[in-house]
């Protein structure tokens, strides 16, 4: 099975869950970076209203090929209940046409199920069929805790379909 990881990471914590995803699946990983500013009070406020609008915005790398890969996952930080603009926007931009998809987000509070319900509507007007997904809690966490939760998530993903 060939596996794709797709994140979005603004605090790290998004970073950190790929990251282990990649090395616990043998997975290649690609960081999509948004190029609008995000940090400091002023644009952290601009960055929800984004997100609950939903807007796109200027991403790199601009278009990631998919074609290879018999699973993708998309990975995002919660936004007010919504998922990254980052994330939103390369979701819109891949054929993901008969291509099984794992979604996860990271949030401090709440907010993952409303994230991952969007996600899961983009993807499907793309093609994509969701297998799975997830979400994990962050506030309060070490590094070393959140990336012990996620070898446990990577664990209990059933993909065995692929073995």
């Amino acid at each position: 099975m060939k596996t794709l990881i797709i994140y979005y990471s603004d605090s790290e914590k998004t970073k950190i869950v790929a990251e282990t995803l990649s090395v616990k699946l043998d997975g290649d990983l690609i960081q999509i970076e948004d190029k609008k500013n995000r940090s400091g009070f002023k644009n952290r406020l601009t960055s929800s209203i984004d997100a609950l609008r939903e807007n796109k915005t200027e991403i790199s790398p601009k278009r990631v090929d998919v074609s290879d890969y018999d699973v993708i996952y998309f990975g995002t930080p919660v936004w007010s209940g919504k998922p990254s603009p980052a994330i939103i926007t390369i979701i819109d931009r891949c054929d993901l046409r008969g291509k099984d998809v794992v979604l996860f987000a990271t949030m401090t509070s709440s907010g993952a199920k409303a994230s991952l319900d969007r996600m899961e509507e983009k993807v499907k007007a793309r093609g994509g069929r969701v297998i799975e997904r997830f979400s994990l809690k962050t506030k309060g966490k070490s590094d070393n805790k959140l990336r012990k939760d996620s070898e446990v998530c990577a664990k209990l993903l059933d993909l065995s379909i692929y073995q």
